[in-house]
């Protein structure tokens, strides 16, 4: 009985964690900025996809080394021969042919009879055949070894730089997800204010203190920032889905995001505004373009390795299950191959011009893709100062506008100001506040470029 209750406990602790289990999957997941990066890099399709191919690289290494160590090979051949060939001496002496006593000549020529046949095999045999074989030198293998290893390394540096271009893509979308959360914000108080004033404005308009037309256009432009809000909302769903995507998370996992806009723009944004030191040779891209020089230049070297001789020695040991009458197979040999090109037509003098334009195009490459960086970063800084100027202006425009139209909206309800005033100056105030959140988020993806650029994690 007490067995019976512990086990009946046991499955109810179970139960219960299982179930608080699910909860927790189904959960809302919170995400800063940094912590959606970091989901990132462990999850997204893009960079999981690199990191097998790390490992695909590395499982190529070792197949490359493997060919240099010695090979071991076991083979059984099985043969059915139809028709025997048989061997045959011709007539032979039979000694228990000759009489007792005096032989004469012709005893002895009768005395000679037909020798039997004897097979030179069997009908059914099988044969194993050990082989160690062990190669002692090939230049083209030895180039192939460098070569495999580079690229190695180009596909670690390619997942550097996907794992770099992700996090600025979370970061943009995160960005963007945040700005159109403030928008959206703010058009919603605005849409209160004019709520209440088309209500106030109705209600004189019914009392005869104000024309129709006043109360229609305060309806207009409730009916356009209406609009303008929905519009916004849908096109946050649609961002939210793209970061869930870039996250490798499944679209009907929900998320929250934790960090402010304003937290953010206090967050170091102005440690650009002095030009930071860019090394091209730190640059991820110039480091992959640097190895695919190198790859060339071997390429170029295992053409050339070519014109060299291969050297392999093997030991083979062979057995038959059964063994013929007469047989000539030796069981146990060593032996050793050479192999040197002598003479190919011209093909081997053309695989080494083709090899040696190959490296001449990626050294010209590397050459036009180190000017292109740095023109990149260049014009990246730049964008990032446009940026925080156009930021910056726009902040005290913002500030500007809501003050106009926040008198303006007084001086309306004083009878002082007229609708189409109302209007226009609420039209000017949204304006700026769209130009103004446009300009944070330009300022932000401008900051997260420089970041990638620069490799600043």
């Amino acid at each position: 009985m007490n067995v019976m209750r512990k086990c009946l406990i046991t499955l109810i602790i179970l139960g219960i964690f299982t179930v608080a289990h699910s909860q927790d999957n189904k959960g809302t997941l919170k995400f800063s900025i940094s912590e959606a990066q970091t989901y990132a890099l462990q999850n997204n399709r893009s960079i999981r996809s690199a990191k097998i191919d790390i490992d695909i690289a590395n499982k190529q290494v070792k197949e490359t080394f493997g060919v240099g160590l010695p090979q071991l090979t076991l083979a059984a051949n099985y043969l059915h021969q139809f028709v025997i060939p048989e061997l045959n001496f011709g007539p032979a002496l039979d000694p228990n042919s000759l009489p007792d006593g005096f032989i004469t000549k012709n005893d002895i020529l009768n005395a000679y009879v037909p020798s039997p046949f004897i097979p030179l095999g069997v009908r059914n045999n099988t044969t194993i055949d050990l082989t160690v074989s062990q190669l002692i030198f090939s230049g083209e293998y030895l180039v192939g070894l460098q070569a495999i290893k580079v690229l190695k390394q180009v596909t670690e540096k390619a997942l550097v730089k996907t794992e770099a271009v992700t996090k600025e893509s979370v970061a943009g979308t995160y960005y963007l997800i945040l700005v159109l959360d403030e928008s959206v914000r703010v058009l919603k108080e605005s849409l209160q204010s004019i709520d209440k004033t088309y209500n106030d404005l109705s209600k004189m308009n019914k009392q005869g203190f104000n024309e129709e037309t006043d109360v229609d256009q305060i309806k207009i432009s409730w009916s356009n920032l209406k609009r303008l809000i929905t519009s916004i909302e849908s096109q946050r769903e649609t961002s939210i889905k793209l970061l869930k995507y870039q996250l490798g998370m499944d679209f009907s996992q929900p998320i929250e995001l934790t960090d402010s806009l304003p937290g953010l723009i206090k967050e170091g944004n102005m440690q650009y505004l002095s030009e930071p030191i860019f090394t091209v040779a730190n640059s991820i891209d110039y480091k992959m373009l640097t190895d695919q020089v190198e790859i060339s230049a071997l390429m170029l070297k295992r053409e050339q390795s070519k014109l060299l001789p291969t050297l392999s020695a093997f030991y083979r040991h062979q057995e038959q299950t059964n063994q013929p009458s007469f047989n000539f197979a030796v069981k146990d040999v060593v032996g050793a191959t050479l192999s040197f090109p002598i003479f190919t037509s011209g093909q081997r003098s053309a695989k080494i011009s083709q090899a040696r334009f190959n490296l001449d195009k990626s050294q010209i490459g590397k050459k036009n893709a180190e000017q292109g960086l740095i023109m990149e970063f260049e014009k990246a800084f730049n964008d990032y100062q446009t940026a925080f100027s156009n930021y910056t202006t726009n902040s005290e425009s913002i500030i500007l506008s809501k003050k106009v139209y926040d008198k303006t909206l007084i001086k309306y309800h004083e009878g002082v100001s007229t609708s189409f005033e109302l209007s226009q100056n609420q039209t000017q105030y949204l304006t700026a506040e769209s130009t103004y959140y446009n300009s944070i988020l330009s300022l932000l993806n401008a900051k997260a470029k420089l970041d990638r650029i620069l490799r600043i994690n």
